[in-house]
């Protein structure tokens, strides 16, 4: 699937109140198409991201006013960066700093018309310095004002206008002022959603059904890469659904006691690695986001020795292009370079994180809890490619856990002579860091060497 086949718009029933995986809704009305942001995947806000929000709502404007769907579009940015969908519209951005480590929340002019009722704190009243402005537009610019609001998001109330701006220092940026719109919005739950949109989940189901049935056909060994994540739950079912029935788990070893116990549950066979990972560390030091040795030795060289004494094979995985611009680029079948006897084939890769949750919905599927807690992605917990938000939400579930790896990142950065930011900002998670982590550094200060991971002869 090419980058330029992506799905580059969501559509959203105005009558149901509902996102849409298809223009048509089953109630009859055409989905307004609301644009995303790359790389484009929507999924739903789940139990712990929703406590967050509303958390975040009562700490900033006094209201807990939010519908019961709500969904994320993942975007770029420092570390977790998410836009917020509600009632068809952008509600606002979710984000974490990685140094401070704490969430903000930005919300969106749209927002304001479920918001601005209810709102109770986090407004600037600005009706009088729009009066002597003499009717110029205070949109995009910055004006003097006398709050004891804290610096952030701020609701702007300008006469019968409302809007959004930034407060700063004493003065406030406008983003953007106009009227609310008085329109009730319905507020379904995600059952309702899974209902509107069963048609489609038909379709992609027999769609998918028939893609596994048609590259598997005659062969004599297919099994199901299972990880534990939504994904192959997904794909489990379907090609269960196609006839197959063998599926093999890799325990790296490094694996969340959540997602052992349910891979347990579902009666998966078990690849265990039979690698020491913190051996390999102290020989080849920490695994990085642009060099992530640690799959190659806990994951793809089990699983390599596994599939070599049951002969080649086709394997179902449940890649997704919508993960990432890198897997936009995969193809739906391919052999897989690490052992040419296995051809993996990937039914869901057209689907986003949206069609997965519903899909697992509408089959009642069990599902790895650690999404509900929070994790947009399952895999080991030390992994480089987590998101520091994810790491802190690690260090809160199973703080038995990280401390051992925080121990050896402090220890590797001790023996470098690193700045302890860089372990604090979690920028040691990258070899070459990237212009973007780059500037964060310049920004608090941080000094960084040509390659943290690698030894200088005054640290050898």
């Amino acid at each position: 699937m090419k980058p330029t086949s992506l799905k580059r718009f969501l559509f959203w029933c105005p009558r149901c109140n509902i996102p849409l995986l298809a223009r048509q809704c089953s109630c009859g009305e055409t989905g307004r198409e609301l644009p995303l942001l790359q790389p484009y995947d929507v999924r739903p806000v789940l139990a712990h991201d929703r406590e967050l929000i509303i958390a975040l709502l009562r700490e900033r404007f006094g209201t807990d006013t939010i519908p019961r769907i709500v969904l994320f579009n993942k975007t770029g940015g420092l570390d977790r960066n998410d836009l917020i969908i509600a009632n068809g519209r952008r509600f606002g951005w979710l984000s974490f700093d990685p140094c401070t480590r704490k969430y903000a929340l930005d919300i969106s002019f749209e927002a304001l018309d479920a918001l601005a009722p209810s709102a109770r704190s986090g407004i600037i009243d600005i009706t009088e310095i729009m009066d002597r402005s003499g009717g110029r537009r205070l949109g995009g610019k910055r004006i003097q004002v006398d709050t004891d609001v804290p610096d952030g998001c701020v609701i702007l109330r300008a006469g019968h206008l409302w809007g959004i701006g930034h407060l700063s220092g004493g003065s406030v940026r406008v983003r953007k002022l106009g009227p609310l719109n008085a329109t009730a919005y319905p507020d379904p739950a995600w059952e309702d959603a899974v209902q509107q949109n069963r048609r489609h989940l038909k379709n992609l189901e027999r769609h998918a059904i028939r893609f596994i049935r048609q590259h598997t056909r005659g062969q004599k060994r297919v099994n199901v890469s299972f990880s534990g994540g939504k994904d192959s739950t997904v794909v489990l079912e379907l090609a269960q659904r196609a006839g197959i029935e063998e599926a093999y788990f890799v325990n790296t070893g490094l694996e969340f006691p959540e997602t052992l116990e349910y891979v347990r549950s579902r009666g998966i066979q078990e690849v265990r690695c039979n690698a020491d990972f913190w051996h390999a560390v102290r020989l080849r030091g920490l695994p990085a986001k642009d060099d992530r040795w640690c799959c190659e030795l806990l994951k793809l060289e089990p699983a390599k020795q596994w599939l070599e004494s049951r002969g080649p094979c086709i394997t179902v995985q449940g890649n997704r292009a919508y993960e990432s611009f890198a897997r936009a680029n995969l193809p739906a079948v391919a052999p897989n370079p690490h052992f040419p006897g296995q051809v993996n084939i990937s039914p869901i890769l057209t689907w986003r994180a949206l069609e997965v949750f519903l899909y697992i919905w509408w089959r009642h599927l069990p599902c790895n809890p650690l999404y509900e807690e929070g994790f947009e992605r399952v895999g080991c917990w030390i992994c480089p490619a987590m998101l520091e938000s994810e790491l802190e939400r690690t260090r809160e579930l199973h703080p038995d856990l990280i401390s051992r790896w925080i121990e050896v990142v402090h220890a590797w950065a001790e023996s470098r002579r690193l700045d302890e930011d860089i372990v604090t900002c979690g920028i040691w998670r990258w070899k070459n860091p990237p212009p973007k982590i780059r500037e964060l550094a310049k920004e608090h200060g941080i000094e960084l060497p040509d390659n943290m991971h690698k030894k200088t002869k005054k640290n050898r």
